[in-house]
């Protein structure tokens, strides 16, 4: 099994079950989510064309909830290929789905984007699934997001944003740290500490660590114009781009 297997393995264990717990140790996910359905509404006031959205690492479905609401006038393909996790979407998405408005894909964020036509989608969304791509991966993620999207279609990313200053950022993530462990002790929820705490640790690893103006300079080289970082809380930020 390769690293990038083993990482996103995590999903199928304690973790994607228990996901919700990530509002308790990051309130601020729920937040990055909302702020992705609102750059979505935002996009959609200037389109008139039933819009074609596709959402990378569609989870448990609070990110596709929080698009899905912004607009009626939208298809979603959510994409993610942890079955744990995708059934719950599935479940609390349901009536969606029945509208025709909602399609699920079990592919890899990266298999699924080579399968779209070139200039063929108007926005790629995303929250907290890009950080945990390795280097190599996430910049091929990146380049097929670039060609997929339409002339002046949109990348919407809220995630893991790593500060340029490192002392703040070592700091940044043990007040996080700190907070998992008041978190969990608090419910004797050792189990979820362990995972949780390992996952950090993967996410702050320098082959997955997603630093801010590394992150930033990848979309421009990609072709990327008009590239925004807003809402920055502790590690949190929304990222918007436009294909020219």
């Amino acid at each position: 099994m390769s690293e990038q297997s083993q990482y996103e393995a995590m999903f199928s264990g304690v973790i994607g079950k228990e996901y919700h717990a990530l509002s308790l140790i990051c309130p601020l996910a729920a937040q990055m989510s909302r702020l992705v359905g609102e750059a979505v509404a935002d996009y959609s006031k200037n389109h008139s064309h039933t819009l074609n959205i596709v959402e990378l690492g569609g989870g448990t479905g609070i990110t596709s909830s929080a698009i899905l609401s912004a607009s009626e006038n939208m298809v979603l393909t959510s994409v993610d290929n942890e079955p744990t996790m995708q059934q719950q979407a599935q479940q609390s998405l349901q009536h969606w789905q029945e509208q025709g408005r909602l399609i699920f894909s079990a592919n890899d964020a990266l298999t699924a984007l080579k399968q779209l036509p070139s200039n063929s989608v108007d926005i790629i969304a995303s929250a907290y699934t890009l950080h945990n791509f390795l280097h190599d991966y996430r910049v091929q993620v990146i380049a097929e997001i670039f060609r997929v999207l339409k002339s002046g279609g949109q990348f919407i990313n809220g995630d893991r944003y790593g500060l340029d200053d490192i002392s703040a950022h070592t700091l940044t993530v043990q007040n996080e740290l700190a907070g998992y462990f008041k978190v969990f002790t608090a419910q004797n929820r050792l189990d979820l500490l362990e995972q949780w705490t390992i996952h950090l640790f993967c996410d702050e690893s320098e082959n997955h660590l997603m630093r801010e103006s590394v992150a930033l300079a990848q979309l421009t080289d990609a072709g990327f114009v008009d590239i925004n970082l807003s809402h920055r809380a502790e590690i949190n930020a929304l990222v918007k781009a436009i294909k020219p």
